[in-house]
């Protein structure tokens, strides 16, 4: 087990341009002691799991407001499987219909905050899951 910050690149996947909660995250974690990379606005899957590999990070938060969770999540997924980084952990949040949730969570989303989450809700669980698959 390292002794080094959890590192999380929180990225805003796709053609959604809103951005302030993934800002708000991004500032939770880095104040909860988690090195934050923001990879900011319009990224691609493939943008993403670049940076989340280059980075050494530990998991990546995506935030999707767009309706293309299914779709995005799933390609990062796929994306990190391909480069052999399965291990680093995919969450995230936004407008997801609950519906949804369980199979994002099939497909290998460990966890999904939908609106009213807290951020110390999210950074209490970035903490407690992400020391665990450390461990």
């Amino acid at each position: 087990m390292t002794n080094s910050p959890l590192r999380v690149v929180v990225a805003k996947p796709g053609l959604d341009g809103h951005d302030r909660g993934a800002k708000v995250v991004a500032r939770a974690l880095r104040d909860a002691g988690v090195e934050v990379i923001y990879t900011g606005l319009h990224q691609t899957p493939e943008q993403i799991v670049e940076a989340a590999i280059q980075e050494d990070a530990d998991a990546v938060g995506l935030s999707v407001l767009s309706g293309a969770h299914m779709t995005l999540f799933r390609k990062v997924i796929d994306l990190l499987a391909a480069r052999d980084a399965s291990d680093i952990v995919v969450f995230g949040g936004g407008i997801i219909p609950e519906a949804d949730i369980p199979l994002l969570q099939e497909m290998g989303v460990a966890q999904i905050f939908t609106p009213g989450a807290t951020t110390g809700e999210i950074t209490g669980w970035v903490h407690e899951h992400l020391a665990r698959a450390r461990a």
